[in-house]
């Protein structure tokens, strides 16, 4: 009635096990669903992030409307020097002021000049200006230059 249990031996093969199913209660009994829309949103927020900062990159750090460089400077004597400049307007129809100083060998500032960058058909002008100083300057600089010119330097 029973039959005697096969000999596992050197040469023979064992039988495969059955396969079992995975119990319901610990695995669930769906398969998990794949989200491919976050990883595609995320993507979508990071690019528009990224555009977000070239934006404001641009803003602060792109091209400006006035564009100013020096050109040289002279020491005349003890308290004139001249100073050589370069102002690059965007729209050159528009008046200019320049804030031009003479510095001393520390760095502060012995005297300064408003220079007025008159309307003109070319966008940018060179142009010389003679600052007074209260000592002897040994440098010049463009401290600024602005497009809101005060209404004592406008001719007329």
């Amino acid at each position: 009635m029973t039959e005697p249990a096969p000999e596992t031996g050197g040469d023979t093969t064992a039988a495969a096990p059955a396969p079992t199913r995975r119990p319901a209660d610990r695995y669930g009994t769906k398969p998990p669903v794949r989200r491919w829309w976050i990883p595609l949103v995320l993507g979508m927020l990071v690019v528009l992030a990224g555009l977000g900062v070239a934006y404001l990159g641009y803003q602060k750090y792109g091209p400006e409307d006035i564009d100013a460089e020096q050109l040289g400077y002279t020491v005349v004597d003890d308290s004139t020097m001249t100073v050589r400049l370069k102002v690059t307007r965007k729209d050159p129809a528009q008046p200019v002021v320049c804030f031009v100083r003479a510095m001393a060998r520390d760095g502060s500032e012995l005297g300064r000049r408003e220079v007025l960058v008159e309307p003109s058909t070319s966008g940018t002008v060179e142009l010389t200006t003679t600052v007074r100083s209260s000592a002897r300057p040994v440098s010049g600089s463009i401290y600024a230059c602005s497009g809101q010119v005060p209404g004592y330097l406008r001719a007329g």
